[in-house]
């Protein structure tokens, strides 16, 4: 799995997308987490694993999906994999029981821990969309900084990896399938993944940042690869699947998935709409957003968790990149 130039340089910056505006982790330990939090069932088959990032509960989720051939989906990052693999300790699972990991896109609060989950079930697949399936295998271009808040990224075994196709479909047994739905905008690796049993749609980020702390949905818009059209015809996507509700990766089961889906193309394109006007201004894009979109009245710690995962800064950043990269003169 080849590294080109262009490739090298889009990795170095998504890498870094979700990371602290001001470039340090944020305050908390990631050497020790407590008792994991006790999972939730959200559905016949649908188990809420809380992966603690950064020790924050109610912040990172990972999915799993019971059934014959178990399927989890989101690792978290690295920080994060010895509070996950307590979980799954805790619900029985033994290293040769996982059929599956599924990661929804490669930012590395999503995939930081796929290398080590896949080496502690050496059983599992691990599915991932085509463009995000040559940094699991080699990670080595991951940066400093990213690694300071996240953990590093132990690489898969490339017999591993399972590049997901457009509506493929993960047999789960007993007739449960996943089917895989390409969404890109928030990042061209994005997938979707929508459970036949239940209805859930398990969204990554493409849909939003929404806190139970903060009670606000936020898009997520990083550098290096967000595009707004993308973004929101997957939103329209998702809204055609009609499934039963939306689980987000940042966090929990949203439960009117048509109001959600609504919302969030609503929330994306006045973000849009306020990041360009300070572009065309050449404004301060993030201090535009900062003064639109405050989130005064929420607690300083779950304000914090909020710009973690879904920034000012991060945002602007993506945002200026889609309008220049849409505005550039075509190539020769």
């Amino acid at each position: 799995m080849p590294h080109d130039d262009q490739d090298h340089h889009e990795h170095e910056q998504h890498a870094t997308s979700h990371v602290h505006p001001h470039g340090h982790s944020h305050g908390h330990s990631h050497a020790h987490h407590g008792a994991p939090v006790e999972p939730t069932r959200l559905a016949d088959g649908v188990l809420e694993l809380d992966t603690m990032l950064g020790g924050w509960s109610r912040v990172t989720a990972g999915y799993l999906l019971e059934g014959p051939r178990p399927v989890l989906v989101e690792t978290g990052s690295q920080s994060s994999v010895p509070t996950l693999l307590r979980a799954l300790d805790a619900l029985g699972l033994d290293a040769d029981d996982l059929a599956g990991v599924v990661v929804t896109h490669i930012h590395l609060d999503h995939a930081g821990g796929v290398g080590d989950v896949a080496a502690a079930f050496p059983n599992a697949t691990v599915y991932v969309h085509e463009k995000g399936a040559r940094h699991l295998a080699d990670p080595s271009r991951l940066v400093a900084s990213a690694a300071m808040v996240y953990g590093r990224l132990t690489p898969t075994p490339p017999d591993r990896l399972h590049v997901l196709a457009d509506l493929e479909e993960i047999d789960l047994g007993g007739g449960r399938t996943l089917c895989a739905v390409d969404s890109p905008g928030h990042a061209k690796h994005h997938v979707a993944l929508h459970d036949s049993a239940s209805g859930i749609l398990f969204a990554g980020d493409a849909v939003g940042v929404r806190l139970p702390d903060v009670g606000v949905l936020r898009p997520a818009t990083p550098p290096p690869d967000f595009d707004l059209v993308q973004a929101r015809h997957s939103l329209q996507r998702f809204a055609q699947r009609r499934p039963s509700g939306v689980a987000l990766a940042h966090y929990g089961l949203l439960t009117d998935p048509a109001a959600l889906l609504a919302e969030a193309d609503e929330v994306l394109v006045h973000w849009a709409e306020v990041a360009e006007q300070a572009w065309r201004a050449d404004e301060d894009i993030a201090e535009a957003l900062e003064q639109a979109f405050s989130l005064e009245g929420v607690p300083g710690e779950h304000r914090e968790k909020a710009e973690v995962l879904s920034g000012v800064h991060s945002n602007a950043a993506g945002l200026r990149r889609f309008f220049e990269t849409r505005d550039a003169p075509p190539k020769d």
